[in-house]
């Protein structure tokens, strides 16, 4: 609720973060680490959630939904966080919002072969219009 939200890939600035997503290069939920930009890095929701039949890479997104998105859609809805409400929730927004965003975020074809169609109105394409490019010299995220 108070939380500071600090945008940066400066490591030292990264280590004083209670939490940190998408950068850093390290997913360990124990220190509240949740990158997926390892080459070692293979987690789907199903590895970390033998329930779950989703085999799709997790993405940083998905990692937080699949650690948090039971817990904060059982405060949101006032139901048990395991009980069938929030369950069938958490595998509805899953499967029809979040995975998208798993597969887009590590390069996963829609379809085999050449796609269709582009996709260009996603929300992972609206927000990494947003971003920098990763090999700009210039990194501030917060220039319009």
């Amino acid at each position: 609720q108070d939380a500071e939200v600090v945008r940066t890939r400066d490591p030292q600035r990264l280590a004083q973060c209670d939490v940190v997503v998408d950068v850093g290069g390290e997913y360990d939920p124990e220190r509240h680490r949740y990158d997926h930009h390892q080459r070692s890095f293979t987690q789907s929701m199903r590895s970390l959630r033998p329930d779950k039949p989703w085999t799709t890479k997790l993405s940083s997104a998905g990692l937080v939904y699949c650690h948090f998105g039971s817990q904060i859609l059982a405060a949101l809805l006032g139901q048990p966080e395991d009980g069938p409400v929030v369950t069938a929730l958490y595998d509805e927004l899953y499967e029809n919002f979040v995975e998208e965003i798993d597969a887009i975020d590590n390069g996963i074809a829609q379809a085999e072969g050449e796609p269709r169609y582009a996709l260009t109105t996603t929300l992972s394409a609206r927000v990494h219009h947003l971003n920098p490019r990763w090999n700009d010299p210039h990194q501030d995220t917060e220039v319009g």
